[in-house]
Parts: C-alpha cells; sequence; structure tokens
C-alpha cells in the first residue's frame, strides 16, 4: 500500500509540474505561486542530492524528477513573472527579490533538516509548504481575476498528490501533525478546484469584476 501511494503521489505531482511548464509558456506566466514554488524547488534539490549521496529510494528518484521539472517552472518564474508586478518593480528588483525568495528557500529547509533531521524535517516540511501551496492558488484565482496560468488538471492533481502521503503518514503511519495539516490542504484544495470549475462555468463573471477595478498583485 505505501509503495502504490508513493507512486500515486509521484504521479500526481510530476503531472502538476509537467500541466505547469506548459501552461506557463503558453499563458506567458508562472503557473506555481512564488513562495510555494521557491519551497518546492529548494525541498526537491535538498532531498534528491540527499537521496543522491545515501541511498536512492523510489522517493529519491521521484524528487529528483519533480527538481528537473522544476527548473523549467522556475526559467517561467524569472521569464514572465516580472508582468505580475506593478509597475515601479524594475527588472533588476524582480531578480533582487527572486534571489531572496530562493536563498530563503534554501535556509527554511536546513532549518527543518537542523531541527528535525532528514526524515521527519522532510515529511514535515513538505505539508506545511504544501498547505501554503493551497492558500496561494485561492490568492492567485483571486488576484488573476482570470484563469489565466491555472489549471482544473493540476487543481485536481495536487489535491491527489497531497492526499496520498496524508493517508500514508497520516493515516497509516498514525501522524496527527500530518494527517491534520493534510486535511487541511485537502480542504483548501477542494476549494480551489470548485472556484475553477465555478469560473469555468461563468466566464463572464471573472471578466466583467476585473473590468471593474484595477489589476492587484499576484502570489
Amino acid at each position: 500500500m505505501n509503495l502504490f501511494l508513493t507512486i500515486l503521489s509521484g504521479v500526481a505531482w510530476t503531472t502538476v509540474y509537467i500541466c505547469a511548464i506548459r501552461i506557463g509558456f503558453r499563458d506567458k506566466t508562472y503557473a506555481i505561486p512564488a513562495a510555494a514554488l521557491g519551497l518546492n524547488f529548494a525541498w526537491e534539490v535538498i532531498y534528491s542530492v540527499h537521496s543522491l549521496s545515501t541511498r536512492l529510494s523510489v522517493q529519491g528518484v521521484i524528487n529528483i524528477a519533480w527538481a528537473l521539472a522544476d527548473v523549467a517552472i522556475v526559467y517561467t518564474f524569472f521569464a514572465f513573472g516580472r508582468r505580475e508586478l506593478p509597475g515601479f518593480v524594475t527588472r533588476p528588483l524582480f531578480i533582487g527579490w527572486a534571489v531572496l525568495l530562493g536563498l530563503a528557500s534554501f535556509a527554511v529547509q536546513w532549518l527543518f533538516i537542523t531541527e528535525f533531521d532528514w526524515d521527519p524535517a522532510s515529511r514535515y516540511a513538505a505539508f506545511l509548504q504544501n498547505l501554503l501551496m493551497s492558500g496561494l492558488f485561492i490568492a492567485m484565482f483571486a488576484a488573476r481575476r482570470s484563469l489565466r496560468g491555472q489549471s482544473l488538471v493540476i487543481a485536481v492533481a495536487k489535491w491527489i498528490g497531497t492526499l496520498a502521503p496524508t493517508i500514508t503518514f497520516g493515516v497509516l503511519e498514525n501522524s496527527l501533525f500530518i494527517l491534520g495539516i493534510g486535511v487541511l490542504c485537502s480542504i483548501f484544495d477542494l476549494t480551489y478546484i470548485g472556484l475553477l470549475l465555478w469560473a469555468k462555468r461563468n466566464p463572464g463573471a471573472l471578466s466583467r469584476d476585473r473590468d471593474s477595478g484595477g489589476l492587484p498583485a499576484v502570489p
């Protein structure tokens, strides 16, 4: 069961990343919220290197695939992310902010490892940044006031990709912390899925709202 859930999560999150790359280039934007992208990229790089330097497992292979896919998503962020910000944010300011965000993301991951050691840190950090991503997807939808850079496939695959390890660690391995964070992720993810379904059925509602005011900053 654990192996099946690990593979299911790996396939689901790989689907998220492939779709995010495709939609990012198609819509000339980034499809993963910036803060979550930074934390995910740092997590995947660190745990990929750790897996290669110790014992390569199924999860280690999946981490490497995710890290490689994230390189392309990070590229879409640097290529198109400046357009999502207000005009006073110059290109140098944008690059500086992005680099600071990346460095902070790596620092956060190392702090988790220092505090909890490798295995617990990988789980706690992954679920907390997952919850952050779930909330930021909703914020992205509200800020962009459109489906640009977003996809129902990404939303559903993200939900499944999180639900599988929630069952593994939260239910099968009896971690109340992971179960609780996983349940919260599902609540946010299902809310986001509901918002995307509503937007697809009511495309005029978003365009009317967008035309009524200025565009806010995007997460």
